[in-house]
């Protein structure tokens, strides 16, 4: 039983398989597009994905990494100097691409043309407005009323403030006016009793 092997048999013992992959993983970063069966690309995506997020790290380790899993130094220095130039900066994954091509003539295996995503990534439209539900209407009714509500509370605060000030403004006046019939009366008495020349 295959209890912790994870990933596709392909017809062949493991070591076959690894070093199938690391053949085809190779080709495909070499040449940006490779013609296989179905099954085999699938099975070599999330690798050439990783060694692709490997060389956006750009680091000693990812270096590292990258060829061990790729087995070739020169086409991860390729990989890393693609990548530092600006490919796939925008991408945050998916770096390739499966094009279905039809059956092989000799043992009908389903054929493919895996290949590199070069283009840049595009924006996505803006998202459609949500549909308006009978629950939304019944929100945006009460916070229409509850706005209104505070409105009204603001305006009575606003005329008992106006009222207030008035009788305080009316109180300055009487004031002003008593103090100036003193004033008069002090003038008036002085007048008075000034000695006449």
């Amino acid at each position: 039983m295959r209890h912790y092997k994870k990933g596709r048999k392909l017809g062949t013992d493991a070591s076959h398989t690894k070093a199938m992959k690391k053949s085809l993983v190779g080709a495909l970063l070499a040449n940006d597009r490779i013609k296989t069966t179905e099954t085999r690309a699938k099975e070599i995506r999330g690798d050439v994905d990783r060694v692709i997020t490997w060389a956006k790290k750009g680091d000693i380790h990812s270096r590292r990494l990258a060829i061990a899993a790729v087995g070739d130094k020169e086409i991860v220095r390729e990989v890393f100097e693609k990548v530092a130039q600006g490919m796939f900066q925008d991408r945050p994954g998916g770096y390739t691409r499966i094009m279905k091509l039809g059956p092989r003539l000799g043992d009908k295996a389903p054929m493919v043309i895996m290949e590199l995503v070069t283009e840049p990534v595009k924006k996505a439209a803006p998202a459609p407005a949500p549909k308006e539900t009978r629950a939304s209407r019944r929100a945006a009714k009460k916070a229409e009323a509850t706005t209104v509500a505070e409105e009204v509370a603001d305006d009575d605060v606003i005329e008992v403030a106006a009222d207030e000030a008035q009788a305080i403004a009316e109180e300055a006046v009487e004031a002003v006016a008593e103090a100036a019939e003193d004033a008069i009366e002090v003038v008036e008495k002085a007048v008075e009793e000034a000695p006449a020349e």
